[in-house]
């Protein structure tokens, strides 16, 4: 009988490049449990635990959650399913905590989406949202029926302060200064996969192709 080991990867792109659609079909198709930092990062806040109650006071006082604290919020719940295959999203975002990560566990591969930044600011540039449902629209690809309203409700809808022009270019480029050095850190270790281009649904086939041939190669190696 063949062993299946296990698989661990880190999937990392852009905000708006499309990681949390891409992780629910990696999660589907391959059955790696997707792990979000930020929905670990509300639940600690939500649930008011020691960690919790350290990164409330940090994204209060508008600064970034410390290397360490986040390091250790991610290791303790990675820790709790010690023999699943997993697939993280939203960390490592530093050298400091990629190395933290390393200190704990073999990753397998890192997965970065390489979306041009145009195409993103476009893409969240158009989203509008339905506050009150959570509903967003997009007026290139997925607009509501009647122009500026929601279809279920008919109330206005709003663009998100995170999503304006501003904000977003504001945001991709902390995105590249922070995570440029964690990707030459994956791409120096030989575990770096970049996938380019301008949609999610143009991206898949190479990805899902490529973790194929990645758990074909874990599963001969347990053999």
């Amino acid at each position: 009988m063949v062993l299946q080991r296990i698989l661990r990867a880190v999937i990392m792109g852009p905000p708006g490049s499309g990681k949390g659609t891409m992780s629910a079909r990696i999660s589907k198709t391959f059955g790696l449990k997707h792990i979000s930092s930020g929905d670990i990062l509300r639940a600690n806040i939500e649930a008011q635990t020691e960690l919790g109650l350290l990164m409330k006071s940090s994204i209060d006082q508008g600064q970034l959650v410390p290397d360490d604290v986040m390091s250790r919020l991610m290791l303790r719940d990675l820790r709790a399913m010690d023999h699943s295959s997993w697939l993280i999203d939203g960390f490592p975002r530093t050298v400091s905590q990629a190395e933290a990560l390393d200190d704990a566990f073999t990753v397998d591969t890192v997965i970065n989406l390489n979306v041009p930044f145009q195409t993103i600011k476009q893409r969240l540039s158009s989203r509008w949202t339905h506050l009150s449902s959570g509903r967003v629209y997009n007026v290139d690809f997925n607009p509501p029926k009647v122009p500026g309203l929601d279809d279920a409700t008919g109330e206005p809808l709003v663009q998100r302060e995170d999503d304006t022009p501003e904000t977003v270019t504001r945001r991709l480029k902390a995105y590249q200064n922070q995570t440029e050095p964690v990707l030459e850190y994956y791409r120096s270790k030989g575990i770096l996969e970049i996938f380019t281009g301008t949609e999610t649904n143009q991206i898949w086939p190479h990805v899902e192709a490529f973790l194929h041939r990645k758990v074909s190669l874990v599963q001969q190696k347990a053999a």
